[in-house]
């Protein structure tokens, strides 16, 4: 199992973590609230942007240790419930006690979202948690629900249309004040990790997952695009929810099929998701990038004081720094 899987051998409790921030308050009150009060209109916000498998989730975690902070998920299937495993949703019992917000609550037999819906959903766990005086992250690799949050007019027509007129969109144009950060990690090393990490969820119970999923026979359409539903379905239609292929060549070919496509739509995705970034990025979002790669490599090769020593020190320490000055009324 690899160090940087949440379902590998190395948990996330045993990350190292630093000491907390001190958070200077006026009034019991953390300085973002501050903020608010020396005549700024907008509430701030951080968001935690990059392809999937890169360690936004893990990031988000590292802050929330540091900041009095809630996170809010902003990937557009794990919003539902189910299929934990499939779409690999952070487990319970490693959120280190912190509030997460969409992750795993919307019942799936609904059907999709659009951007639109999950704006005005996340703006009101946005104000809750204002009120709340925490800090929000907002954390996903769902890019166009992300530009539907923070974009101070929407347009539903936008969704089709890569981000509309999302180009050239600059702070005066943000619902929010944002602190973007954007965690980055080269192509070849994060396919090598996606794909391991695929194999690793098909040790954890991935297979045995779909198979239940496929013969529930609810109607839950906003986790049918997930990634290895669609991917296993040929799979399941002819040999149906019977266990794993064991000595049946046959079978066994369809179910490598499976699996390699599986592969191949992960990196397909990550790499949608990146091209989408460097978009916004180059249209002039203020992104501040952290690159991870060294991390993951060290993952790779399992070893694990390698992967804590680079994460911290390429990732969470200098996100740290960004978000200190952010809410210092600096820009983030």
């Amino acid at each position: 199992m690899r160090p940087f899987s949440y379902r590998s051998s190395l948990p996330i409790q045993s990350l190292p973590i630093s000491p907390p921030v001190t958070i200077t308050t006026i009034n019991n009150k953390p300085r973002w609230v501050r903020m608010e009060s020396d005549h700024t209109t907008k509430d701030p916000i951080t968001v935690i942007m990059g392809a999937t498998g890169t360690g936004k989730s893990q990031l988000s975690l590292d802050l929330s240790l540091r900041f009095p902070s809630e996170i809010i998920n902003a990937d557009k299937i794990q919003l539902y419930k189910g299929l934990d495993i499939t779409t690999n949703k952070i487990p319970l019992p490693h959120r280190q006690r912190v509030p997460h917000h969409l992750l795993g609550q919307l019942d799936p037999s609904h059907g999709p979202i659009s951007a639109l819906d999950f704006r005005s959903i996340a703006s009101s766990k946005i104000s809750d948690i204002f009120s709340r005086h925490n800090l929000p992250l907002v954390v996903g690799g769902s890019n166009s629900f992300i530009h539907a949050l923070v974009t101070d007019r929407y347009e539903p027509t936008q969704e089709n249309d890569g981000f509309g007129f999302g180009f050239g969109i600059g702070p005066a144009r943000f619902r929010y004040q944002c602190c973007f950060l954007w965690v980055d990690v080269s192509v070849q090393v994060l396919f090598e990790y996606l794909c391991r990490r695929v194999d690793d969820m098909l040790e954890t119970g991935m297979f045995e997952e779909l198979a239940e999923f496929s013969g529930s026979g609810s109607c839950r359409n906003g986790l049918r695009s997930a990634i290895g539903v669609p991917e296993f379905d040929r799979y399941f239609r002819r040999y149906g929810r019977s266990a794993r292929p064991e000595g049946d060549s046959d079978r066994s070919a369809y179910f490598e099929e499976a699996v390699e496509a599986i592969k191949e739509n992960t990196c397909r995705l990550a790499e949608r998701q990146i091209e989408k970034i460097q978009r916004l990025r180059s249209s002039g979002w203020d992104l501040h990038r952290f690159d991870a790669t060294d991390a993951l490599r060290a993952a790779l090769a399992s070893d694990s004081a390698g992967f804590r020593e680079d994460w911290e020190h390429n990732v969470v320490e200098p996100s740290v720094r960004v978000v200190e000055r952010f809410l210092e009324g600096g820009q983030g």
